[in-house]
């Protein structure tokens, strides 16, 4: 499967579209590798600690290290690194989505380093957690040995030298007898050498050293996959299943496994179709994915229904609404309780302000699905919307008696309970480290209680994750102008005017 990075690495004429989004290297299955290296430029010239921390000079400096890293000059890029977990302004998010990213390319010690710089236990416990349950080793890995091992990965992966570097990490029967994770190295490099049995070997070894690492299991199901143990493989996917993550993060890691697994069992080429295009939805290859379920659509139909379904959402992440709204139609005809297009209408009219006609949807997505609570909340949402607070409440209330993983129940309940607002924020953003309106919310009580300093450190998060919120605007304006900076809190007000018009605060502010 896909293993996830830090940063989105392309040309310099392409955006990145997040701070954080995912580089990703080569699949260890499939065999495909990244399309595109960024040259190594010089950063000296700006210095990493900042009170904000820009975008460019995270990106510049981790960019660096991933560049260096892929050429398999993996000290350097160690330190590279260590200079940015050492140098970025303190920042938990940061932290917490450097340590993921450390512990996906085999660096531990640095990964802790990053884990031990969090100082909100109530935003990381969970991710902090998962993070260790998913990727670390049973045994510590010297600094040393992670920077060895980090350049077989390296080439394995990148390089294209996945049978010369596994035979070279074999020979090193002090790793390979005490290390679990230099047998998950060399599992991945044999499958990705082609030899499956080889694979099976080294993996299962690596289990058996570290039974509970769930990056392992992952990968011996990935392997099973490629032979004719289809049921071992499905066997596994559900055991992990079985293993709660709470956190987005990790939960989708999971559902995006299951979705290559069934891709791989499945007979039928337009099914086949519909799951590998399901993965590509859930690493957030969004073009791969619309391109995989056009190709999927038959004229024999049978399948149809879920290839129009998960059309819909696609062209919806894509905002292209109209199409979305097709696909979805298309979809309700064919099953009318189709709760991926169900969902998708009513995401449609609440968006057009039809808050009636979402709610009817919203509602029939909710009785076709009780396993998720998607559907639900954004049922209360609209209740809310409406100006009916009680069902609202009572519907999310409801949703965290049976999902405490649901990080929107947690952040719209925040909404309504003053007393509790701090932690329910805090649990739906360790729930979802990169929900933005939590983020914005958490400024917002920040400011309301005076701390403008702390306002400021959530409103740069929020702004790592969308720099085009016209709530971030507006905070940064109210701060502003609470610090006599009267013309700066007029250009803030009139940048989030600029994104939504209809903002009415922003409209008082500047007397429209």
């Amino acid at each position: 499967m896909v293993l996830t990075v830090l940063l989105l690495l392309c040309s310099t004429k392409v955006q990145a579209q997040s701070l954080y989004d995912a580089i990703k290297p080569a699949n260890p299955v499939t065999n495909s590798a990244p399309s595109a290296v960024v040259t190594p430029v010089d950063f000296s010239y700006f210095e990493i600690k900042k009170v904000t921390l820009s975008k460019n000079d995270v990106y510049n400096q981790y960019a660096i290290g991933l560049n260096r890293f892929m050429q398999s000059n993996v000290k350097s890029a160690y330190s590279d690194f260590q200079m940015l977990i050492d140098g970025i302004y303190a920042n938990d998010y940061g932290y917490l989505q450097l340590a993921t990213k450390m512990a996906d390319i085999g660096f531990f010690n640095l990964a802790s380093k990053a884990l031990d710089k969090v100082r909100d236990e109530d935003i990381s416990a969970i991710l902090n957690d998962e993070i260790k349950r998913f990727y670390f080793p049973s045994v510590q890995l010297s600094k040393a040995d992670e920077i060895y091992l980090g350049e077989m990965f390296s080439n394995i992966i990148y390089n294209d030298q996945s049978k010369e570097a596994t035979a070279e990490l074999i020979k090193n029967s002090v790793l390979m007898q005490g290390s679990d994770y230099a047998n998950y190295l060399a599992a991945l490099g044999s499958i990705k050498s082609g030899q499956k049995d080889e694979a099976l070997g080294f993996i299962n070894v690596a289990i058996s050293k570290n039974p509970s690492n769930v990056n392992y299991q992952k990968l011996k199901a990935e392997i099973l996959s490629q032979g004719k143990d289809i049921k071992s493989s499905l066997k596994i996917v559900e055991q992990i299943k079985m293993q709660p993550f709470l956190t987005k993060e990790f939960s989708g890691k999971v559902s995006s496994l299951e979705q290559y697994i069934l891709y791989k069992t499945q007979k039928a080429e337009a099914l086949k179709n519909y799951h590998l295009a399901y993965h590509y939805y859930y690493e957030k290859e969004l073009n791969k994915s619309l391109r995989t379920l056009q190709g999927a659509i038959s004229d024999k139909k049978k399948y149809n229904k879920q290839i129009y379904a998960l059309l819909s959402r696609v062209y919806f992440d894509m905002k292209e609404f109209e199409k979305a709204q097709d696909m979805a139609l298309k979809s309700v005809k064919l099953d009318r309780n189709n709760t991926m297009a169900l969902m998708t209408l009513g995401d449609i009219e609440y968006r057009n302000k039809n808050y009636e006609q979402a709610l009817k949807y919203y509602e029939r997505a909710s009785a076709n699905d009780k396993k998720s609570p998607v559907a639900s909340v954004k049922t209360a949402v609209v209740y809310k919307t409406l100006g009916q607070d009680k069902k609202s409440k009572d519907v999310l209330a409801k949703v965290l008696k049976t999902h405490s993983d649901c990080a929107e129940a947690y952040y719209y309940m925040a909404l309504f309970d003053k007393d509790r607002e701090i932690p329910y924020l805090k649990k739906s953003i360790a729930l979802n480290l990169k929900f933005k309106d939590a983020w914005i919310d958490m400024a917002r009580v920040e400011i309301e209680n005076k701390n403008t300093n702390q306002a400021k450190n959530y409103l740069a998060i929020a702004k790592y994750i969308d720099e085009n919120d016209f709530r971030y605007y507006y905070y940064q304006g109210v701060i502003a102008k609470s610090e006599g900076l009267v013309e700066e809190a007029s250009e803030n007000f009139q940048k989030s005017l600029k994104l939504n018009p209809d903002f009415n605060p922003a409209k008082e502010e500047l007397s429209i």
